[in-house]
């Protein structure tokens, strides 16, 4: 399966901005899809995650009540609604896809490139 990801911008703090992953190829349905960020020189976090069919998603702890996400399976698509933005969540965010749930990157066989959120105070 083929990930891309989109959305992500400048926003101020206690704002909201919403990232989507796009995915085409193998079925999409049969995926644990995820979503994790990294800094420079860190390594990446992980943020969310969905199951396959979409009625059961994780948090991190960091951004519990303020992100939510969600997939379309009709349309292969993943989105993270992110709000009450603040500096710490400035990051290149990567949607993920694999076999079951995971908090460690290598888990997951399938990546986007990445988006950029920059989260200004």
């Amino acid at each position: 399966v083929q990930l891309q990801a989109s959305g992500g911008g400048s926003v101020q703090a206690g704002g909201s901005l919403r990232v989507s992953c796009a995915a085409s190829g193998r079925t999409f349905s049969s995926f644990y899809v995820a979503w994790f960020r990294q800094t420079p020189g860190k390594e990446r976090d992980f943020v969310a995650g969905i199951n396959y069919s979409g009625d059961s998603s994780r948090y991190a702890d960091s951004v519990k009540g303020r992100f939510a996400i969600s997939r379309d399976n009709a349309k292969n698509m993943v989105y993270l609604e992110m709000d009450s933005l603040n500096s710490e969540d400035t990051a290149v965010y990567y949607c993920a896809a694999g076999a079951t749930f995971s908090a460690y990157e290598s888990r997951y066989s399938y990546w986007g490139q990445g988006t950029l959120v920059t989260v200004s105070s």
